[in-house]
């Protein structure tokens, strides 16, 4: 599941559990204090015991001081430590077992632990103050105050378990069993001051007022007893008083109380000691009772508290284990609904999309509807909601794309239109030069003619490459192969400084003829480029070899290079050719190049070297074939690049009259006019050429236009007999529906009574140059007027017949 959708699910859990925990925390504080209050009114057992084992040490250390002082003998002393002696053992032993009880309170409450640590002080105490009663060298009231101030710290401790707030219930029962052991408390005192009065044989002149003062106290203590105490312990306390033990007791200490002004009655000693102990043993045992009691209710209290905690955190991991399920059951019906969704937006945007422009740009026709596949989430909340949203962006984004295709193919078919009728005009301009070339005799304005011409034939490359970025065809083809060296030539022909292109060593490979006339345009960009960018004194090499079937060529130009991202960059745009936009008219050679290389799966990638850069052309073996065969060797043309022309003129001198004869032997003719009509001589000079005379005598075809069906002039002379003369009246096949004439084919022409090749061979004589100077330029300029015609019916010549050549 996403970030988003997780969050949206957790963050209520999260709340649910914020609040949950704080619910449980304060539960599981009910339960540790409650716990913490049980355990430490359980330890009350024995914290009594050993308050009842020093109230035993202490009345009998009152009754034995009392007779020391009286006699003070030896033997006395002794008779002492041996009867205290087993009630310290039995105080001790009380001792280590509330040490004992009272280890798994270490990390009880301060409090608690405080008046722990007091009570432990105090007792010891009273171990050191046993040393001091059998020389009874203390006052009585030292001695027995140690032991008063470690009963007092014992009940204070027993007094120190809370259960917090709102528990009054167990509150009053820790009242109960503090007051009741206050209840007994005093009645040990008041027992040891009768003790220490029958053992001396008199009551000093403080006891009575002591013992006044410890009965009205325990008459306090057993009043708030009766209060704090519920009828079932108030009955055992009443039914224990009635007991004979606790009356005789009673009524000894009865005896002991002045009365119709006499001195209060001294106490038989060991008659007073068996009864108050008798007592006092009862006493215990409704303190264990009643402490009894409050143990259970801590108890129950613990268990009942501890059961609704674990019922709260019970019902709250079932709360949460059942939001969870859900949570996870919707969030998964949830994500798997955004991920069928994300999965048909990826694909839209992955394939379908790029399917659907794909189609769009293939289509040269009217665009056909492009269906829209439905929402794959079909539900009725928000999600089906959303998912038919983006349905309905789709079917705009297609709708468009669709506007898009549609305009863009009106675009190109402008460039199209704009294109071609800019190319019949240039093979317009190339053939009206043509004619003035032929008619020229001046060198210089010749050779002016001639630059104005290359002009003319670097224009219609741009032409052509506006119908390459309008996806349209090259409109020059050739059905027969062509030398790879032929066609580098060509390219070369077609730029500017064609001057600085220098062909190294180039493979003897031929190629197909319905590529060369891209090929020449995509080797003609680069040449363009690598002469444009680099120094006017450098050279251009090229170099063709075979690369196990294909073919590699490298263009080399000594330039300015590139850098490393505008390499990278050059060199994506060549493997994948993008659309055309304003960044094509601005690198428009980059552009053409990398949309002809893809058109016929050929490879060019950019190199940098140390001081320029490096073409590779991988041409596939696809495009390769054999040579075509051996025919007759037509003359060069007479601006061949590869003419060389290099000797010079005698000045002043006329080589040749213009009807004269040909010229000698170290004079070469002057690029564009025969050699009979020179009448100037003049430095020789290169000059410009264009790809169709390159190409022409390369694939085979005569460049004098004799015996060609693209020539004008018909079959060279002596090549064939003469023709009888067409009829006067050109025969039509009527009219079409724009008014012209329909030619009718080989109407005007004789019969074909022989082969078109010459059983003998016939001398070979020298090509007119002015027949040759325009020859497919002349050829071009009429297939752009017929494809600007848009004639649309074409009467084929019957099967067999022969063409206007005379060609079979």
């Amino acid at each position: 599941m996403g970030t988003k959708l997780v969050t949206v699910l957790v963050i209520p859990s999260v709340a649910f559990l914020v609040l949950a925990g704080v619910q449980t925390r304060g539960l599981v504080g009910q339960t540790t204090t409650l716990s913490d209050f049980a355990r430490q009114v359980g330890i009350g057992r024995e914290i009594t015991a050993v308050v009842h084992q020093l109230q035993q040490e202490r009345d009998r250390t009152a009754g034995e001081l009392a007779e020391l002082r009286r006699v003070g003998g030896r033997a006395d002393r002794d008779a002492a430590i041996a009867a205290l002696r087993p009630l310290h053992a039995a105080s001790d032993a009380a001792v280590r077992e509330l040490r004992r009880a009272a280890g798994p309170l270490a990390d009880a409450d301060a409090a608690w632990q405080i008046a722990y640590s007091q009570a432990l002080e105090a007792y010891d105490q009273v171990i050191y103050i046993r040393a001091a009663v059998p020389p009874a060298v203390l006052a009585s009231d030292t001695v027995l105050g140690n032991y008063h101030r470690a009963v007092d710290a014992l009940l204070t401790l027993l007094a120190q378990p809370s259960p917090g707030e709102g528990q009054r219930v167990l509150n009053d029962s820790v009242l109960r069993y503090v007051q009741l052991a206050r209840v007994k408390e005093l009645s040990s005192r008041a027992r040891a001051e009768l003790y220490a009065a029958a053992r001396a044989g008199r009551y000093g002149v403080a006891d009575q007022v002591k013992l006044t003062d410890l009965r009205a106290q325990q008459l306090t203590a057993l009043g708030a007893f009766r209060v704090a105490a519920t009828a079932d312990q108030i009955r055992r306390y009443d039914a224990a008083s009635a007991e004979p033990a606790l009356a005789a007791a009673t009524k000894l200490e009865e005896q002991s109380l002045p009365s119709g002004g006499a001195a209060p009655r001294v106490l038989n000693a060991p008659q007073w000691w068996v009864a108050s102990e008798q007592r006092q043993d009862r006493l215990r045992q409704l303190e264990v009772g009643v402490l009894g009691d409050a143990v259970t209710r801590a108890d129950d209290a613990r268990s009942g508290q501890l059961r609704t905690t674990l019922l709260v955190f019970g019902g709250i991991g079932t709360v949460l284990l059942v939001a969870l399920l859900i949570s996870v059951v919707v969030g998964r019906s949830v994500a798997r609904s955004m991920r069928l969704l994300r999965g048909q937006a990826l694909r839209i945007a992955q394939i379908d999309l790029p399917d659907a422009l794909d189609q769009l740009r293939q289509v040269n026709s009217g665009v056909s509807d492009i269906e829209v596949p439905p929402a794959v989430v079909r539900s009725l909340d928000e999600i089906g909601e959303l998912a038919e949203a983006f349905v309905a962006v789709h079917r705009s984004a297609v709708s468009v794309a669709v506007e898009q295709a549609s305009m863009r193919r009106n675009v190109n078919l402008m460039f199209v239109n704009l294109a071609r009728r800019s190319q019949v005009l240039v093979e317009r301009q190339l053939e009206l030069l043509d004619g003035l070339e032929r008619d020229e005799s001046d060198p210089d304005q010749l050779e002016n003619l001639f630059r104005l011409d290359h002009l003319a034939a670097r224009l219609r490359r741009n032409d052509e490459s506006l119908l390459v970025l309008a996806g349209s065809d090259s409109t020059r083809r050739w059905n027969r192969p062509v030398s790879l060296a032929a066609v580098l030539l060509a390219a070369s022909a077609e730029i500017e400084h064609y001057q600085r292109v220098h062909r190294e060593q180039v493979a003897d490979l031929h190629v197909v003829g319905h590529v060369i006339g891209d090929l020449v345009h995509l080797f003609a960009e680069l040449l363009e480029n690598a002469t444009a960018f680099s120094r006017p004194d450098t050279v251009v090499f090229v170099a063709a070899r075979s690369e196990g079937p294909g073919a590699l060529v490298e263009l080399t130009d000594r330039g300015l290079g590139m850098t490393p991202a505008a390499l990278a960059e050059a060199n994506e745009v060549l493997a994948s050719p993008p659309a055309a936009d304003v960044a094509a008219s601005e690198r428009m050679g980059l552009f053409v190049v990398s949309h002809l290389a893809a058109r016929h799966a050929v490879q060019v990638r950019l190199h940098p070297r140390e001081d320029g850069l490096v073409a590779l052309v991988r041409i596939p073996a696809a495009l390769l074939t054999d040579a075509p065969p051996v025919q007759l060797d037509p003359p060069p043309s007479r601006r061949m690049l590869t003419t060389a022309l290099t000797a010079t003129a005698r000045p002043g001198g006329v080589v040749a009259e213009r009807n004269g004869g040909p010229a000698g032997p170290g004079e070469p003719p002057v690029a564009g006019r025969p050699p009979r009509r020179v009448t100037v001589a003049r430095q020789s000079r290169p000059v410009p050429v264009r790809a169709d005379d390159v190409l022409a005598p390369a694939a085979g075809v005569p460049a004098d236009g004799g015996g060609g069906w693209w020539s004008r002039e018909g079959p060279a002379p002596g090549s064939a007999p003469a023709a009888p003369a067409p009829p006067a009246v050109p025969v039509t096949g009527g009219t079409n529906e724009r008014g012209l004439p329909v030619r009718v084919p080989m109407a005007q022409l004789s019969a074909v009574t022989r082969p078109a090749r010459p059983q003998e061979p016939t001398p070979r004589h020298d090509p007119d140059p002015e027949a040759v100077g325009g020859m497919l330029s002349r050829l071009y300029s009429g297939v752009r007027r017929a494809e600007a015609e848009e004639t649309t019916e074409i009467i084929l010549p019957p099967a067999g017949g022969s063409t206007e050549g005379g060609q079979q």
